[in-house]
């Protein structure tokens, strides 16, 4: 199933807060994401919507074997596997590949605890 960038954006808003979110998606103004998540709201740009499918991905993952409150501080919080900047940061500056890997360094030690 795919979800609209709608639909997306009232999922992270409700699990990081629209602020974080409106960051993590390098808008200026914090009130954006919940203007994005309304039916006849304005819709993000496609450097916007890139980076927030591309984090719903990531949140979902952590969620599936962390739980929403770890994945809320893993995404806030430094990581070591991105230098220490957040992953919000991170997805901010388009670096992919190394949330995808951070993440993915994350399951695979839950996967082995």
């Amino acid at each position: 199933m795919t979800l609209s960038i709608r639909e997306i954006t009232r999922r992270l808003n409700a699990g990081l807060g629209p602020t974080l979110v409106a960051g993590l998606a390098g808008a200026k103004d914090a009130r954006i994401s919940r203007e994005w998540s309304k039916h006849d709201g304005p819709v993000p740009g496609p450097a916007e919507a890139k980076q927030l499918a591309f984090a719903y991905e990531q949140w979902r993952r952590v969620v599936e074997v962390e739980g929403e409150q770890v994945a809320r501080l893993w995404f806030t919080g430094g990581n070591p596997w991105l230098g220490d900047y957040a992953p919000v940061t991170a997805i901010r500056e388009d670096r992919f590949k190394q949330v995808n890997a951070a993440a993915q360094a994350l399951i695979d030690d839950a996967n082995h605890r």
